[in-house]
């Protein structure tokens, strides 16, 4: 048989081959790096067999699924260092991530001196250096298996496998476990390793079921670049918005209050408003009309959206369904409904379209509790929402013009190169979840995805991730700890023009269905600053910054200068602070700097007698004297740009 490699050359062999003893021919060195096999396309545990011609690549550490294959293993080694350590832990699931690995345990919480015994106990095991090896049993074997090891998590697992599905256990030493792979051959191959933490995580991700212990770890070829991720992951607990926006007075969280519902303190709620307001004014630049809708509305308006069989779930609802004299309300989940109304008060021509409308919305979701995370995942938030009735004729050209509206908004918060684009389709094998039929979803998605290669849009696909009324754009970030989250959506939706019986007369005269676009030009406000928060560690653009210059007057002699100061700022719309405190200025320096206050402005004697200011910034440091007038000139032409002043390289330091 032919194999042919990744770099274009064949090898030839008369016998059947498996992935490894390939590397090991090609090289000695080539098989020690190896931890899976990519046949076809598709990967493979390096125990496969090669048994025609084929394609073959070997992945090593430095591709995402050889490295995932090596994580993979290292969850397994935890696995079973925990059943070592703790003989009645029930195993759950432990896959790897993109930051390392996890593993899930019905057992009580860990503290940091257990994982520190668990992680001797893993290096003990790798040091054993035991193979891996890989069996499987048909369905009632495998149940019988693990029901005779007590691991009720796996019966379940396999309980709720397809009936032809293949059960593939993997066993090192006395170890077993019910896993797909690939794996490494033997744990030797593992090289360097570190529990971070442990948490609580639901089974199955449902607060309806019990809370497990989740033992997170990471794993590398090589201690430096363990080393180097652990100072990472240092830097990453200094840039964690839901703890530095808490240090900063930005949020707070209260029990009585509940979760999922943030409190904005004075600094962040002036962050978001200047936020608003700046989007506001830009799309009604862009020709949008802003409306303001209710917070909520009787159960018939979702009903005729259909949000009441889909997503109903995941709404607030007030009154009792079962009384037939009770009036059943929800929160709104979203605006759509709502404006489609305002859209249908006047009849409509081809002339008046596109008609875009926009609304700073206030939307209630009730998510599962163990979804709760800071500000990006909550139960009450505010969006930048918007909605764009168009002929069919203008739906690419309006598309193009939401996306040219986010990306100038990214551009302008500095985020424009931390985020990803992800066509969300819907999956046709689930046809349940959405409106519509199979010929409107691939007519529709065909034209998207016609739209985003007209754009020149770089993209995945992804199946099961759309909504239920249409497919869409999705702009993803992560988060400092590698979780993503959909920061900005555009869709484009076929049927919700028909369910609200909404038309425009065409150019003949007859009535036409709409398409509707629904559209964030931000996204949520609340999860935007969470992601500024973490992207700019605190030291934000001036423009966005709750306090841009801080007052320091030397003495109590120069309050009367510091004040007026002050007062010329803020009449130039600068939002300034005086320092009266009787404190040495070296302290209100070092406390200016802490509080991440893009400017102080020094002033004594001189500067009081010449007009003058004493500049320090974040920036330059110590900038020197400067004519007042000189500097306001200076900040207000920062703030009006939005200029991003080196705040990544400060914000590293």
């Amino acid at each position: 048989m032919k194999i042919r490699l990744k770099d274009g050359s064949e090898k030839e062999y008369d016998k059947v081959m498996t992935v490894y003893e390939i590397a090991s021919d090609i090289s000695e060195g080539l098989a020690r790096m190896a931890c899976a096999g990519e046949i076809n396309g598709k990967v493979v545990d390096l125990r496969t067999e090669v048994t025609t011609d084929s394609d073959l690549n070997i992945l090593t550490f430095h591709d995402e699924a050889g490295k995932a294959a090596y994580r993979h293993t290292t969850s397994h080694v935890l696995a079973q260092a925990v059943k070592r350590l703790y003989p009645n832990a029930k195993l759950a699931i432990g896959p790897s991530i993109d930051t390392g690995f996890y593993y899930d345990f019905d057992v009580p919480s860990f503290d940091r001196a257990a994982l520190d015994e668990i992680e001797k106990e893993m290096k003990k095991i790798i040091k054993e250096g035991d193979e891996l090896t890989r069996f499987t049993l048909p369905r009632v074997e495998a149940i019988a298996l693990m029901k005779e090891k007590g691991e009720p998590y796996k019966v379940e697992l396999i309980e709720d496998l397809p009936e032809d599905a293949e059960l593939s256990f993997y066993q090192q030493g006395d170890f077993v476990d019910l896993c797909a792979g690939p794996h490494l051959m033997s744990t030797k191959g593992i090289k360097a390793i570190k529990l971070i933490s442990s948490s609580g995580a639901y089974w199955r991700g449902s607060e309806k079921n019990k809370m497990l212990t989740r033992v997170y770890g990471t794993a590398f070829t090589k201690n430096a670049d363990l080393d180097a991720y652990l100072v990472h992951l240092e830097d990453i607990k200094k840039r964690d918005h839901n703890k530095l926006g808490r240090e900063m007075e930005l949020f707070a969280t209260v029990d009585v209050i509940g979760q999922g519902l943030p409190l904005l303190m004075p600094k962040g709620a002036k962050m978001i408003q200047t936020m608003q307001r700046w989007i506001e004014d830009e799309e009604e630049r862009r020709g949008y009309m802003r409306t303001k809708t209710p917070l909520m509305a009787k159960k018939d308006l979702y009903v005729i959206s259909d949000h009441w069989g889909h997503y109903k779930e995941g709404m607030f609802v007030l009154g009792d369904e079962n009384d037939e004299n009770s009036e059943v309300f929800a929160l709104r989940p979203m605006t759509c409904p709502f404006q489609y109304y305002v859209y249908k008060q006047s009849q409509k021509s081809y002339r008046d379209l596109p008609c875009r409308y926009g609304e700073t919305s206030t939307l209630f979701r009730n998510e599962d509790s163990g979804e709760m995370h800071g500000l990006t995942r909550v139960r009450q938030f505010t969006i930048s929402e918007g909605h764009l009735i168009v002929t069919p004729e203008q739906v690419e050209e309006e598309f193009k013009g939401c996306l040219d509206l986010a990306m100038y908004c990214l551009k302008t918060l500095g985020l424009e190169n931390d985020v990803t684009y992800r066509f969300s389709k819907w999956d046709p094998n689930n046809k349940s979840k959405y409106l519509g039929d199979a010929e409107q979803w691939e007519k529709t998605q065909s034209r998207m995805r016609e739209i985003l290669n007209h754009l020149g849009l770089t993209f995945t696909e992804e199946e099961g991730e759309a909504a239920f009324y249409g497919p869409k754009l999705d702009i993803q970030a992560k988060n400092v700890y590698g979780k993503e989250d959909t920061m900005i959506t555009i869709q484009l939706d076929f049927v919700l023009a028909e369910r609200f019986d909404m038309f425009y007369i065409d150019a003949n005269g007859e009535k036409k269905r709409p398409f509707i676009i629904h559209r964030t030009s931000m996204g949520c406000y609340e999860r935007t600053l969470a992601w500024l928060i973490e992207k700019y560690a605190g030291l934000f653009p001036t423009w966005l910054c709750p306090e841009q210059v801080r007052v320091l007057p030397i003495s109590e002699k120069y309050h009367d200068y510091a004040n007026k100061v002050k007062a010329e700022l803020q009449a130039n719309g600068v939002l300034a602070t005086v320092d009266e405190r009787a404190e040495k200025i070296g302290y209100k320096i070092r406390e200016t700097r802490l509080d991440r206050v893009p400017y102080m402005l020094v002033v004594g004697q001189k500067e009081e007698e010449e007009n003058l200011v004493s500049v320090r910034s974040r920036f330059l440091g110590d900038e020197g004297q400067k004519n007042l007038d000189t500097f306001i000139t200076d900040i207000c032409k920062e703030i009006r740009t939005k200029e991003i002043r080196n705040i990544e390289v400060e914000a590293d330091k």
